[in-house]
């Protein structure tokens, strides 16, 4: 049975334009109206014609993207290089949030299956099975992790401390610890916490470490389980944590430790300057995400796998990756 938008109306007890409006994700429609417009959408399947998307004005492209949180420095870099080639390509975009809830993405790709957009970008993350997105994998690009069979554009995190760590250990140091991520969080926390330990091991230096959160209120708390009137360095899963173990070292009026990020940051970058930190490349991510979505487009079977390098900002070549 095909539906119009009039049929819809009639389905679900509202007007035409409530439906339009549900149906456009515009404002303005109550949560109970907005459920019960779409209880109809799902039951019958409905999707917008091409006719009746021209005449909303979008017959370009249209493109979903999933990020985890806006208010992610690392995200918004990734993000920017998306949108820039989204208006170079003349694409449309709808932007929405997950959260880190895998049933939020899950509710978002029927979302934009009932909108009928073109293709989708996911940031990914530990919590989110490859299960839940391979109905999508013919149009369907996932940010910053590798799924095997999924396109995706991931970064190089057991690189990123490795540099690190191979950086102070020429300069000298050999009392570094290490303040991470929980090893359930498989890219951030695990394959960065590996590195350390692996160099560790290879150096025959005796490891310090915490784990904890991503956020640098309770690198603060965790700072003094891992530094010590011998430590030389500290190395920070991210820079957020390099944040709060730079704070905890002034209040303590320590100068001497060298404390390390990965992300290029540039909020850390202004409040504490002689923090090193590693850089990825996030721009040219996003910029790759859209460019592997085009090619899946136009090629449904063409699976993709980018791994984004990691390097020291002073070795950035293309000036788009240090944007923030």
């Amino acid at each position: 049975m095909k539906l119009t938008i009039k049929d819809i109306a009639r389905l679900s007890g509202v007007g035409k334009s409530t439906v339009s409006r549900v149906l456009n994700n515009e404002p303005n429609v109550s949560e109970t109206t907005k459920a019960q417009v779409l209880a109809v959408v799902e039951e019958y399947n409905f999707q917008p014609s091409r006719s009746a998307r021209a005449m909303r004005g979008i017959e370009n492209r249209v493109v979903g993207i999933i990020v985890t949180r806006l208010d992610s420095p690392s995200e918004n870099r990734v993000l920017r290089g998306i949108l820039n080639a989204l208006q170079h390509d003349g694409s449309e975009h709808f932007i929405v949030e997950s959260r880190f809830e895998p049933k939020l993405v899950a509710e978002h790709l029927r979302f934009f299956a009932q909108r009928r957009v073109d293709g989708v970008i996911v940031f990914g993350f530990s919590q989110l099975q490859q299960e839940l997105l391979l109905p999508y994998k013919q149009k369907l690009v996932v940010v910053a992790q590798h799924y095997p069979e999924l396109s995706s554009v991931y970064y190089d995190n057991y690189a990123s401390i490795r540099l690190l760590m191979q950086r102070l250990y020429q300069q000298g140091h050999r009392q570094i610890a290490y303040l991470g991520v929980a090893v359930d969080d498989h890219t951030t926390g695990l394959l960065r916490y590996q590195a350390y330990l692996d160099f560790c091991s290879e150096k025959q230096l005796e490891p310090h470490f915490a784990l904890g959160s991503l956020d640098y209120h309770n690198a603060y708390q965790q700072a003094p389980l891992v530094i010590s009137e011998q430590t030389e360095a500290v190395v920070c899963a991210t820079d957020s944590i390099a944040i709060g173990v730079n704070k905890y070292l002034q209040q303590q009026q320590r100068r001497d430790i060298q404390v390390c990020g990965v992300g290029n940051n540039k909020l850390l970058k202004f409040l504490f300057p002689q923090t090193l930190s590693i850089e990825f490349g996030l721009y040219r991510a996003g910029e790759r995400a859209l460019q592997q979505l085009l090619s899946l487009l136009a090629q449904p079977e063409r699976i993709e796998h980018f791994c984004v390098a990691c390097h020291f900002p002073e070795e950035i070549t293309d000036p788009n990756q240090g944007e923030s």
